[in-house]
């Protein structure tokens, strides 16, 4: 079995010799807490091991669950809103057909996912009620809380229209919860109305939750070998759970970002060349953004999708200011092959690639991109995956999960809270009139005025 394998060598000419090696005491400490579960944070590490210590009776149940959906429903929504739907969004995008949801339901052999609760938007929830409306249906709905404003109020709204399409009693059976274990709105919801419903485990962030129920039951539904996916995380528990820099890609991967942070490149670009990773560049934005930016710190992270960006981005990354460093998540290996057919006229200058498969010309312009943001002054990272199966996005999740833990730690901040989330909160809830926000809400519409 190849590993998942993460490679700096582009980055050479931006780290000086034995650079990376002085950052070696840190990560051995870093390591530590994280393992000993004595860092900051250190309540919230229960996706350290998961994927070896998973519930096997709960997947199991998670398994009947996603194929009584299956059998039940045309459309499933998901709602739920960051951790909450993301790792499941990049998941069923990066190992479904590009074009899924378009298929017939036979030719897909699962239902249409569909996502709400991570906007408030009119536009979004009326057309998606509106292209459901005839469909057999099915509700996941993901939040520790249930009082997220996003999540409660699509909720609430589709619930209304499941109990009008089914009788409350149709809509029991079709409703799914994932929530806190004991408390909470949708576990009071759970308890009342006999919803089917899963646990999302204390000791673990919204954000690190992708490989549990959150995003498990989802993936499942949609057709997702969550076994295999589970093994490929396994397996990277053990590859990126060595406790030495110069073993762990990971660790790796989380030095450099500090070492190039210091260096004045305080954005990160995350790069793939398949349009089915997009969702899975918005989740790492998501794990990077909330665990590192606090405490007036942090990498910025963004992302482009290539070779699509580099007809835009391209320039900007080429020529524009040098704050900036690249990570590429190539694939090794394509499911599929098609190649450039034969043309004797070569009226568009192409028959030099003739015979040549989309995988090979894609591997090329991958390769000189690299040399060429090499040469214009950007450091470029790589994390090679040798195909994109459920094994190894099981790996390349874990794989960042723990970058991104490492990474905090490096930069001084505590990974796994997300202070700055929570003012925008208080600020919402107090401009809408929420009960208890009184006095925040004439403070707030004095520096509107």
């Amino acid at each position: 079995m190849k590993e998942l394998v993460f490679d700096h060598s582009y980055a050479v000419p931006f780290v000086r010799p034995g650079e990376l090696e002085l950052l070696e005491p840190q990560a051995a400490a870093a390591h530590r807490q994280l393992h000993d579960k004595t860092g900051a944070g250190s309540s919230f590490l229960g996706w350290l091991d998961l994927p070896e210590r998973y519930d096997r009776a709960e997947l199991a149940r998670l398994k009947e669950a996603a194929q009584r959906i299956q059998d039940q429903c045309e459309a499933l929504i998901v709602i739920g809103i960051g951790g909450s739907y993301l790792g499941a969004r990049a998941a069923i995008s990066a190992l479904s057909h590009s074009f899924s949801d378009l298929l017939s339901r036979d030719a897909r052999r699962a239902p249409q996912v569909f996502f709400a609760g991570h906007a408030i938007s009119d536009k979004y929830l009326h057309d998606l009620i509106e292209l459901v409306a005839e469909k057999d249906l099915a509700l996941n709905v993901i939040s520790k809380s249930g009082t997220t404003t996003e999540q409660a109020i699509a909720f609430r709204i589709l619930r209304e229209l499941m109990e009008k399409k089914y009788g409350a009693e149709g809509a029991r059976e079709r409703i799914y919860v994932t929530t806190d274990a004991s408390k909470g709105a949708l576990r009071k919801m759970v308890q009342s109305e006999g919803y089917t419903s899963f646990v999302i485990p204390d000791d673990v962030g919204g954000r690190y939750s992708v490989l549990t129920p959150v995003g498990l039951l989802p993936m499942a539904a949609a057709g997702i070998d969550v076994d295999a996916l589970l093994e490929g995380a396994a397996a990277a528990c053990s590859w990126f759970g060595r406790p030495e820099l110069k073993d762990n890609g990971a660790y790796q991967y989380a030095a450099l970002r500090s070492i190039f942070q210091r260096k004045g490149k305080n954005i990160e670009i995350l790069v793939n060349y398949e349009p089915s990773l997009f969702y899975f560049s918005e989740w790492w934005k998501q794990l990077f953004g909330e665990s590192e930016g606090k405490d007036q710190k942090g990498i910025f992270p963004a992302s482009v999708n290539f070779t699509t960006d580099l007809h835009s981005m391209g320039q900007f990354m080429q020529d524009g200011a040098r704050s900036i460093f690249a990570t590429t998540v190539w694939v090794d290996r394509s499911p599929v092959e098609v190649v450039v057919p034969h043309d004797p006229k070569d009226e568009d200058g192409c028959e030099y690639l003739a015979g040549k498969s989309l995988s090979c010309i894609n591997a090329k312009a991958f390769q000189g991109t690299v040399l060429a943001h090499t040469d214009g002054g950007v450091p470029n990272l790589v994390v090679n995956v040798p195909e994109l199966n459920p094994f190894y996005f099981g790996a390349l999740i874990y794989f960042f999960e723990k970058a991104c833990a490492m990474s905090g730690y490096l930069q001084g901040v505590n990974p796994f809270d997300q202070p700055g989330v929570e003012l925008y909160k208080r600020n919402m809830y107090a401009l809408l009139g929420r009960p208890g926000f009184e006095e925040e809400r004439k403070a707030l519409e004095q520096r509107l005025k």
